[in-house]
């Protein structure tokens, strides 16, 4: 049995991912803010799914959800730290701190969390090991204008990803990130009214469809432990990544 634990399960990246692993001899514990949005998940994956409400800005949430798979599986192999959001794209000296902090503590505390609680069973576990993949975004390489909190917490996850990397090895805890660049979810919907460009444009950008960064994540978890994608890169072709800095 080969357990995996998804963050914002319940849409978008997240939903896909656990839908393909499910589909894919996985059994999924699926966690998220809204319950009837989780449940949803689970259907479309079919099979064993644990669902655990869980609010990741809440350490007792994140408490909880890790105590559920413990106690239901005994396991876990793969940790994938999905949950995000930004904060209203607004200049810089504009951004209110509770916007912040909203950010951070949920796009970058909250897998610092849940690595915490990763690392803790899958050094005691036998066989030992597992891997976590953090969703880091294109904008953990390079910002859009207009997004200090959101690009601000992606590259800080870039570091979260090497740190954790590292500090794995001796532990059989493998890390490795996928940055993803305009997937057709719920998050990038304000997308196909046009996005900010750094030369002051509004550009609406290509899209792919989601099903391709489940493809990736998939792979990517499907790895034996000898072996890590350490960055990877799923984008919409024609998305202006390549050429805008």
């Amino acid at each position: 049995m080969k357990v995996a634990v998804i963050t914002g399960a319940g849409s978008g990246v997240g939903r896909a991912a656990s839908v393909i692993l499910a589909k894919n001899g996985w059994v999924v514990a699926l966690a998220g803010r809204r319950r009837e949005a989780l449940e949803e998940t689970a259907r479309l994956a079919g099979g064993e799914a644990l669902i655990q409400q869980t609010d990741v800005v809440k350490p007792e949430e994140i408490d909880a959800l890790f105590a559920a798979v413990r106690e239901r599986f005994g396991r876990l192999d793969l940790l994938f730290n999905n949950a995000g959001i930004g904060a209203p794209p607004v200049p810089l000296e504009e951004v209110p701190l509770a916007a912040w902090q909203a950010v951070v503590d949920t796009n970058l505390t909250a897998a610092f969390l849940c690595t915490q609680h990763a690392f803790r069973m899958m050094k005691d576990q036998d066989p030992r090991g597992g891997r976590i993949i953090n969703n880091g975004s294109i904008s953990a390489d390079r910002p859009r204008p207009r997004s200090s909190a959101y690009t601000a917490t992606k590259h800080a996850m870039t570091g979260l990803t090497k740190a954790t990397s590292l500090d794995g090895r001796a532990y059989d805890i493998a890390c490795g990130q996928i940055d993803i660049g305009n997937a057709d979810t719920e998050l990038m919907a304000r997308a196909k009214s046009g996005l900010p460009q750094a030369n002051g444009d509004t550009l609406v950008e290509p899209m792919m469809d989601v099903r391709h960064v489940a493809d990736a994540v998939l792979y990517m978890a499907g790895l034996p432990l000898s072996a890590n994608v350490q960055f990877m890169t799923v984008m919409a072709t024609k998305m202006p990544l390549i050429g805008r800095g």
